[in-house]
């Protein structure tokens, strides 16, 4: 068959081991199955609401279809009025920031993103915000891993980045945060979380990571030197190991974008809080 002896052994190796793609699946099978055997009546639609809100998992009423339809899962009551969509799902806004990333103070641009992280051989996602200024990670929250797509995990990361805006004295400032433009970021229910806080939202263009270059950046180094430079084993809980490598982030990480200046050290010398 003209396979090379180590590409057969690898196949051998990985042939009954699933990929995140058919994991997720899945993963979202069993909670069909579960809430189609509670309440035969209802329809894929419904089920994803169900979803949502139990679990926080956001995935398209399409995908929900497709998963039902391989289950042979079926609404067991006959609807006979036609649906009608509400109203808009999902929000995509304009690339604002169009690789323009010169800021003069603090919380003018913010970017975020979730990224994956191991700690103690269970897997969590990781949403965070990046401040353009300094670099300084100024929100955060970590969830058991659910294929980025928590909501509870992003609206704490988002909680968190407000609050910091609000007590360091940027309330009033307009801020341009930036993201991809994932389930979460553009559903219309994360959106209503901050549009009180003079938010202005930008998005990246479809598979176009180098649209967000400052935070996809940190992703990389972020797992090569955490894994390096902090011992898991020296920390009780997950919280605990990601509060301090962002304190170590924000406080003695030189950076050279900052010519070696840490975060704070950059933005007090420069006479903002």
């Amino acid at each position: 068959m003209n396979v090379s002896r180590s590409g057969y052994y690898k196949w051998v190796k990985n042939k009954d081991i699933l990929n995140a793609y058919e994991q997720n699946r899945m993963d979202l099978g069993k909670l069909i199955k579960d809430i189609h055997k509670k309440k035969p009546s209802y329809g894929y639609r419904r089920i994803n609401a169900i979803i949502r809100t139990e679990t926080g998992w956001y995935v398209s009423n399409n995908l929900v279809h497709k998963v039902c339809r391989l289950l042979k899962i079926w609404s067991k009551a006959k609807h006979y009025s036609k649906y009608k969509n509400p109203g808009e799902e999902s929000i995509k806004y304009p690339n604002l920031i169009n690789n323009n990333w010169d800021v003069n103070k603090p919380f003018e641009k913010n970017a975020s993103d979730t990224t994956c992280i191991w700690f103690k051989k269970r897997k969590y996602d990781w949403t965070y915000y990046i401040d353009v200024f300094d670099n300084s990670i100024v929100g955060s929250d970590i969830k058991p891993f659910y294929y980025g797509v928590n909501m509870t995990n992003h609206k704490s990361a988002l909680e968190n980045m407000l609050d910091n805006k609000i007590k360091r004295g940027y309330k009033d400032q307009d801020t341009i945060f930036h993201s991809d433009q994932g389930s979460i970021y553009s559903s219309a229910t994360f959106n209503s979380y901050h549009q009180d806080y003079n938010i202005i939202r930008s998005m990246s263009r479809i598979a176009t990571p180098t649209d967000n270059p400052v935070i996809e950046s940190k992703n990389g180094w972020f797992k090569k030197e955490i894994y390096i430079d902090f011992n898991q084993d020296d920390y009780d809980n997950v919280n605990d190991y990601i509060n301090d490598i962002i304190y170590d982030h924000n406080y003695f990480r030189p950076a050279y974008a900052l010519k070696y200046k840490t975060p704070i050290q950059f933005r007090t010398e420069l006479g903002f809080n």
